[in-house]
Formats: structure tokens, C-alpha cells, sequence
């Protein structure tokens, strides 16, 4: 078998990015030579790889530094107004290689880096991955500050530098094992530290009402500490800035109760005010309510908001005042995205700044709110008690907000006592709550689902009531991907066969990508599509033999699962599906059967019991499968380990099947399954999400789409679904149970799954029985499709050529002009070797 072409040789026959110049090449060698020779120690003459790394990046971060000087100059003069992007989460991955594709630098690092003797993909595997969030949200995040900065807006992203990111995964004999992702070991080359811009966030004390207004005393002191990580557009030379908080104890933290003379514990207590930015929860759609994780929320709220104001009063602002102390123009001059409920302490805090400290009245809303989930585990419910204790000036405010919602709601509804229980922020019972989302929607002029599907159940369920007092509020924002990281840099074969038919202007705007429908017959262009796909495959492929020592049949079908491990995302539909292809394999050896690599990767949150068996049975599986001599290389099941977005960006390109089989009405939106799509996987999946509108972009006779819609699950509510009745009826699908059951996959440990079928047989809240069928319908009429490489490859020429309305770009114009009052502007900012005007 001929061996895969490696990304640099692909870039030497032709490439995307740019011829580099000569004079290029020649700087970029001598800035690395100078970055290396300081690198290096003096008593230490060999350069290690990682040394090169460092060189490289700092090479690169030279041509960054610039560009984000020169677009902060260029909004303090023409004070636009800012975008506050504020997250919990910012997944970003690696930052060398999307720097050097924004900045159309890649050909001439690679070209200087191969002079030198050295090979750019092997630098690029060393930076670590940025893993400062766990799935969806916070790789959304990543991509709108992407899309931001290429839009020209003036743009912030806020959020917290965790010392440790998501855990990476281990598996040990077939289980998930965590290791702490200690991603700052080596140092992260991109980011500076800002001291002078430190800032203080207060927890704890009291609360006094004096004739001067209210005072919040005795508290406790923590200091922000901003870095900055600059943030490029596409070829357009904005940089933006992320700017994430570390948590440092003030110098006199505890000293003062200490004056018995115990320094040292003194000292060493510094620890507990530093905790707050040591570790990213790492849970995906589930609230955990612990004290530390409402620290983290409010200690990011609280440095952002003072920055914000800072920003703010020292505007420069056509008139000669050296501080603006008029809070009339802060709408707008100021929008906050607030990207899912962790950062809604905004609302409380912005009031109490206002009204407390710059003693100004204030009912404007400046918030906007995004919500990304309707699981009802996944809500924030803090208790009145922890706030109390914590936050004690934060609750009066909340107190007082929800108490003018209420008394605006009773005098619409008169005599409704059960639409107030509804609808107030502060939740009765057992252990008094508030409700964060109640509080967001109250405090946010626009409240947005990511998906069409999901902004009508936002609208229809979740917040129903809140829908009929202020429908204008509501509006949908579907989600997005870069196409600069999800098409250009992960899958440039692809990338330049596109630009070959179509030219470059697809990569601002991907709705160009219309142009190649004429193509969908085009035999060359089918051949040169089909030839990108088995090249990515055959690479992965060699990827996958050396890290797993497993032989992958490079032209079965690539059958690809790769989210969180969740019970909503139905990874055990998949596994049922596998036990009956490996069955019916088992049964009639005979048979020609399409080979499939299925490949299941994600994290399962530490303490979600149920995804880690998930997980063990995977492994347990494909123990089974892979070592059957009568199945040979017909199925292979592979688990991904430690996914994370450098992988992705490896798998995505090879893939043939992207698998999105959520229950309908689970999945708020999805972007994996855009990313799929835009490299030239075909999708089976549900009516979910973000899948419904890629089947309406698409033609729905272009994706595999199975099973019930969200109205047929809610028939099923109500009925009351029953897991025996599938079971009973579906003698494969018996068969697959019980094996699972009686141990068939996991000899030495018969009982190993009995709580996976014990879920599935009595309290499935996802229904994998009712989708079973269907889906292996389905699944055979991939199969049938597969069979024939001409007509699959037209379906996927179809999918690439309508996937431009998902591109971030696209998303983040719909939020600039619809919730925060913003043109996008294409002007370019002169690069920094051109004088300013």
C-alpha cells in the first residue's frame, strides 16, 4: 500500500496559504536562529525538540505582537463598541500551526523550518493542547473568537486560566483512569501576564445600609491576575485579546489573624485563595454544586466587570474628559454575551457596582444570554444558603430583582400563584434555591437557543412562561465552526482541491462553497475528492497502528462516534449495532459485509458512573471483535483515547461516517456534526439539533436520518415508554442484550454490565430501544451506499457544498446585528511593517 503523503509534502505540490517569498523564509531562519540561541542555556549546547518548538513559536508570536498592539490603537481611537465574550470555558487547543494559517505564515515556516533540517509536523505535536473546557461549549467559545477577530470586532474574551484543564484519559484495562493536565508545566508561549492590571475580588463579609448607601464589609480579598493571549483574524491582521484570571492571594492574605506567630501556616493558607483557578470542573451537562465552582463564577464576573468599567470611563470619546463618568452611553458602548448561565452573576454584580459603588440608578440591560442545554440536570440551582455566606450583597440584589420581576408578572396575571412559583428566580423547598437561568433571562435584553429545533423548545418548554411575558426577547443563533481550523489547517488536501475549483474567498465565506454543486457529477472532481478522503484515511490509519499496534483495513468504512461520553448521546445505540453486525458476521461467515473501523472516543466526567461502564464496554467489545478470527478485518472497534481537539483534528478528516444519534430534543445544537460535514464525512443521525437544519441545507436524501422526532419522543412520555416491549419483539436486539447481560463480552466479570442493562431494560430516559430498528435499517442503507464509491462520494461532494451555512462567521454576524448592535467590518488594519496613517 502506497504511504500516505505527510501534511508538508502535500503543502510542498501546492497549497492554499500562499506562496512564501524568499525574503520570508530568509527572516523567519533568522528569527528562529536568534529565538533558539536564547532558548538555549548556557551550559547546555544540544537543542532538544521542545527547544525548537519554543523557538518556533516565539518566531511566530514575533509577527503576532505587532498586529495586537496596533489593533488595540486602533479601538482606543475609534472607541467602537466592545464585545465581552464571557465563558467558563475557552477549549482551544493548540494555538502554533491556526496562528501561523491566520497570519499566512504557514509555507514560510515550513519551508525555513525544512531548510534547517527539521520537520514542522513534529514541532506542531509537541505544543500542548489548551484544554480549558470540556466538550461543546467552550470549543464554541474558541471558534467565535476566531470568527470575531476575522470579523473585525472589537471583541474580549474573558474566562479563567486553569492551571489544570480537562483531565487527560487514560485507559487501563478498559477503563477511564484521569490524569491531571498539567498543560503548563512547560510554560504556554502565547500568553503574557498583566500585573498592572490586577485586580481585587472580594467574597464573604457583610452587609451594612447606612445613610450613604449600601456597604459590603469585613471580606475577604482575592487578586485577579490577568494573561493575555492575542487573538488573530483571518489574514486581516485585528488581533483580539483572551484575557483569563489567576487567582493570587494578596501579600497580607491571613498575616493579620496570624499575629501569635504561626507565619508559616499563615503563608502556606495562601493555597485556598489560589484553589479558585487551579482546576476546570469537568463536567459536561451536569450541575455539581460545590462551593469552589460558585468561587470560580463570581471571581471571573467580578475582574471582568472592573475591567469592563475601566475600559469604559477611560475611553477616549470625542470629547477632552480624560474619564467618562456618565453611565447614560454603557449600553452602547458595552455588550456582554454570557455564553450559558456560569458567568449570570454579571446581572447582580453590574447592579451592585452601579447602584452601590458609582451610586447611578440603573434598569438598562447591558447582558445578553445564551443557553445551551434544556437537560434539566444541567440547570444551576445554587442554595440561598451558600450565597448567603458567600455572596451576601449579591442575594439582597437578586432578592430585589426578582421581587419587581414578580410584582411585573402578578400585575399581568392577577391572582396566578402558581405562574409566580414558575417563574421567580428564588426556587421553595426543602433547601431554598436560585435559579440561574430565571435570573439570566430576567437580567438579558436577548435570550438565544443554538439551534432552530433548540430555540423552539428554549421557547415552547424550558422558559415558556418567560416566552409569553417578553416574546421579543427570544431569538435562535445556530451554531458554528471556523472553517480556518475545521477545513484549512486539519485537511488541507481537501482545502486545496476546493480553491482549485472555486478559488480562496470560500474561507471568509463558506456560503461560497454553493459554487461547487455543479461539480457533484464532475468524474475529475469526484476522483480528486475521493483520493483527499483515502489519503487522510490511509494516514490515520499509520496514526492508529502506531499508537493502538492495531492493523486498520485503510479501505473499510471509517465509522467515527467521537462527543462526551453521555447517556443522551447514545454511544449504546452504537454499541448494540456493533454486537449485531459482529453477530450476523458470526452467523453467515460466508457473507460479503462492508468492513467498518468503528471508532467511539470522549471523556466521561470523573463521577458519571454510567459513562464509565459506557466506556468498559466499548473497550470489552472490541476485545471480543478485534481478536475473532472469523471476523477478521470486517469490524474493527477502536476507543479513541484522551479525545481532545488535536485529535479531532486528526479523526474528522479520515472519517466516512459521523455518527449524531442523540434522542431528538437532547442535543441543543452540536458542532461535531458540522465539522464532519465540512470534511466530507456523511452523517447518520436524529432529527436533533443542529441536524435538522444540515438535512434542510443538504436534502435530507443526503444524511442517514433515522428514528423519532422530538414530537413522537413526547408521544412516548406520555404513553409511557417501555423497554421490555423492543426487547420482546426484536430478536437481534435480544440477542445483543443478553450477551451484554450474561457476560458474553466481559468473561471474567459476568456481572460487569448488569447496570447498563438494568438502565436500558427499566429507567432508559433516551429511549435506545425505541431508535434500535430504525437505526439498523439505517446502518444497512449506509452499507448499501458505501458499496458504491461513485455515488457516496457524490452525496458527500453535495454535503461539503451545502455546509456554509454552519461557519462561526456566518453565527457571529447574526450576533453582532441582532443582539449586540454591530456591523462586521472587512477593513484591514495596516500590518505593522506599513506606517499608520
Amino acid at each position: 500500500m502506497a504511504k500516505p503523503l505527510t501534511d508538508s509534502e502535500k503543502r510542498k505540490q501546492i497549497s492554499v496559504r500562499g506562496l512564501a517569498g524568499l525574503g520570508d523564509v530568509a527572516e523567519v531562519r533568522k528569527s528562529f536562529n536568534r529565538h533558539l540561541h536564547f532558548t538555549l542555556v548556557k551550559d547546555r549546547n544540544v537543542a532538544t525538540p521542545r527547544d525548537y518548538f519554543f523557538a518556533l513559536a516565539h518566531t511566530v508570536r514575533d509577527h503576532l505582537v505587532g498586529r495586537w498592539i496596533r489593533t488595540q490603537q486602533h479601538y482606543y481611537e475609534r472607541d467602537p463598541k466592545r464585545i465581552y465574550y464571557l465563558s467558563l470555558e475557552f477549549y482551544m487547543g493548540r494555538t502554533l500551526q491556526n496562528t501561523m494559517v491566520n497570519l499566512g505564515l504557514q509555507n514560510a515556516c515550513d519551508e525555513a523550518i525544512y531548510q534547517l533540517g527539521l520537520d514542522l509536523e513534529e514541532l506542531e505535536e509537541i505544543e500542548e493542547d489548551a484544554g480549558l473546557g470540556n466538550g461543546g461549549l467552550g470549543r464554541l467559545a474558541a471558534c467565535f473568537l476566531d470568527s470575531m477577530a476575522t470579523l473585525g470586532l472589537a471583541a474580549y474574551g474573558y474566562g479563567i486560566r486553569y492551571e489544570f484543564g480537562i483531565f487527560n484519559q487514560k485507559i487501563v484495562n478498559g477503563w477511564q483512569v484521569e490524569e491531571a493536565d498539567d498543560w503548563l508545566r512547560y510554560g504556554n508561549p502565547w500568553e503574557k501576564a498583566r500585573p498592572e492590571y490586577m485586580l481585587p475580588v472580594h467574597f464573604y463579609g457583610r452587609v451594612e445600609h447606612t445613610p450613604d448607601g449600601v456597604k459590603w464589609l469585613d471580606t475577604q480579598v482575592v487578586l485577579a491576575m490577568p494573561y493575555d493571549t492575542p487573538v488573530p483574524g483571518y489574514k486581516n491582521n485585528t488581533v483580539n485579546t483572551m484575557r483569563l484570571w489567576s487567582a493570587k492571594a494578596p501579600n497580607d492574605f491571613k498575616l493579620q489573624d496570624f499575629n501569635v506567630g504561626d507565619y508559616i501556616e499563615a503563608v502556606l493558607d495562601r493555597n485556598l485563595a489560589e484553589n479558585i483557578s487551579r482546576v476546570l470542573y469537568p463536567n459536561d451537562n451536569f450541575f455539581e454544586g460545590k462551593e469552589l465552582r460558585l468561587k470560580q463564577e463570581y471571581f471571573v464576573v467580578a475582574a471582568t466587570l472592573q475591567d469592563i468599567i475601566r475600559r469604559f470611563k477611560s475611553s477616549k470619546f470625542g470629547c477632552r474628559d480624560p474619564v467618562r463618568t456618565c453611565f447614560e452611553t454603557f449600553p452602547d458602548k458595552v455588550a456582554i454575551q454570557l455564553n450559558d448561565t456560569h458567568p449570570a452573576l454579571s446581572i447582580p454584580e453590574l447592579m451592585r457596582i452601579l447602584v452601590d459603588v458609582e451610586k447611578v440608578d440603573w434598569d438598562k440591560k447591558t447582558c445578553a444570554y445564551t443557553n445551551h442545554t434544556v437537560l434539566p440536570e444541567a440547570l444551576e440551582r445554587w442554595p440561598v444558603s451558600m450565597f448567603e455566606k458567600l455572596l451576601p450583597r449579591h442575594l439582597e440584589i437578586i432578592y430585589a430583582i426578582n421581587q419587581r420581576h414578580l410584582d411585573h408578572v402578578a400585575a399581568l396575571f392577577p391572582g396566578d400563584v402558581d405562574r409566580l412559583r414558575r417563574m421567580s428566580v428564588i426556587e421553595e423547598g426543602d433547601c431554598k434555591r436560585i435559579n440561574m437561568a430565571h435570573l439570566c433571562v430576567i437580567g438579558s435584553h436577548a435570550v438565544n437557543g443554538v439551534a432552530r429545533i433548540h430555540s423552539e423548545i428554549v421557547k415552547q418548554s424550558v422558559f415558556k412562561d418567560f416566552y409569553e411575558l417578553e416574546p421579543e426577547k427570544f431569538q435562535n443563533k445556530t451554531n458554528g465552526i471556523t472553517p480556518r481550523r475545521w477545513l484549512l489547517l486539519c485537511n488541507p488536501g481537501l482545502a486545496d482541491t476546493i480553491v482549485e475549483k472555486i478559488g480562496e474567498e470560500f474561507l471568509t465565506d463558506l456560503s461560497q462553497l454553493k459554487k461547487l454543486l455543479p461539480l457533484v457529477s464532475d468524474e475529475v472532481f469526484i476522483r480528486d475528492v475521493a483520493k483527499v478522503k483515502q489519503e487522510n484515511k490511509l494516514k490515520f490509519s499509520a496514526f492508529l497502528e502506531k499508537e493502538y499496534k492495531v492493523k486498520i483495513n485503510p479501505s473499510s468504512m471509517f465509522d467515527v462516534h467521537v462527543k462526551r461520553i453521555h447517556e443522551y448521546k447514545r454511544q449504546l445505540l452504537n454499541c448494540l449495532h456493533v454486537v449485531t453486525l459482529y453477530n450476523r458476521i458470526k452467523r453467515d461467515p460466508a457473507k460479503a459485509f462492508v468492513p467498518r473501523t468503528v471508532m467511539i472516543g470522549g471523556k466521561a466526567a470523573p463521577g458519571y458512573h454510567m459513562a464509565k461502564l459506557i466506556i468498559k464496554l466499548v473497550t470489552s467489545i472490541g476485545d471480543v471483535v478485534n481478536h475473532d478470527p472469523v471476523v477478521g478485518d470486517r469490524l474493527k472497534v477502536i476507543f479513541l483515547e484522551n479525545y481532545r481537539v488535536s485529535l479531532a483534528e486528526k479523526v474528522i478528516p479520515a472519517a466516512d461516517l459521523s455518527q449524531q444519534i442523540s434522542t431528538a430534543g437532547t442535543e441543543a445544537s452540536g458542532t461535531g456534526n458540522m465539522k464532519f460535514m465540512l470534511n466530507g464525512a456523511l452523517t447518520i443521525g436524529t432529527m436533533d439539533g443542529a441536524n435538522v437544519e444540515m438535512a434542510e441545507e443538504a436534502g435530507a436524501e443526503n444524511l442517514f436520518i433515522f428514528g423519532l422526532r422530538v414530537e413522537d419522543v413526547e408521544a412516548l412520555d406520555r404513553k409511557g415508554y417501555n423497554a421490555r416491549e423492543y426487547y420482546d419483539h426484536l430478536p437481534e436486539l435480544k440477542q445483543a442484550v443478553d450477551q451484554i447481560s450474561s457476560g458474553f463480552f466481559s468473561p471474567k466479570e459476568p456481572d460487569c454490565f448488569k447496570d447498563i442493562v438494568n438502565m436500558l431494560m427499566h429507567h432508559d430516559r433516551f429511549k435506545v430501544f425505541a431508535d434500535y430498528e430504525a437505526y439498523m435499517q439505517c446502518q444497512a442503507q449506509v452499507d448499501q451506499l458505501y458499496r458504491n464509491p461513485k455515488e457516496w462520494t457524490k452525496k458527500v461532494i453535495r454535503n461539503i457544498a451545502c455546509s456554509g451555512k454552519f461557519s462561526s462567521d456566518r453565527t457571529i454576524t447574526e450576533y453582532a446585528r441582532e443582539i449586540w448592535g454591530v456591523e462586521p467590518s472587512d477593513l484591514q488594519i495596516p500590518p505593522p511593517n506599513i506606517p499608520r496613517d
